[in-house]
């Protein structure tokens, strides 16, 4: 069975890699390789990921299962949407009332450029 074209984009797979990677760094994985690993990754690298693995993973799923066409692509108020609704949710409202998590501003930025690398290079009709 083959991938998705979506699923087999070289950013995809980057990402999704470099995401693991952090995660696992975070949450005391193995420092012994990576113990060059810039602290300033640790923080704002898994936010930069967000938006462009995630909206992959929309974009899929709806040209699978809803609009049926490879053609179609996220429009930018969709990918708009989704860095507003993931700065408020987790850089205002989560941090307000929930606990052991901080607001940043960098972060913001991170969801943002994020969301330009999925616009940019990752948004585009499949190849029928």
């Amino acid at each position: 069975m083959k991938l998705p074209r979506e699923l087999r984009h070289p950013l995809f797979w980057v990402g999704t890699a470099l995401y693991l990677l952090t995660i696992t760094q975070k949450k005391g994985g193995p420092h012994m390789l990576l113990s060059w690993w810039p602290r300033v990754l640790n923080g704002q690298l898994t936010d930069l990921l967000t938006l462009p693995l995630e909206l992959t993973l929309m974009l899929w799923l709806l040209r699978r299962y809803y609009f049926r066409q490879p053609q179609f692509v996220l429009p930018t108020s969709w990918i708009f949407s989704a860095w507003l609704f993931t700065s408020v949710w987790f850089e205002w409202l989560w941090p307000r009332y929930g606990r052991g998590a901080t607001a940043d501003w960098l972060d913001v930025v991170a969801y943002a450029v994020g969301g330009l690398i999925f616009w940019r290079w990752m948004n585009k009709p499949a190849v029928v």
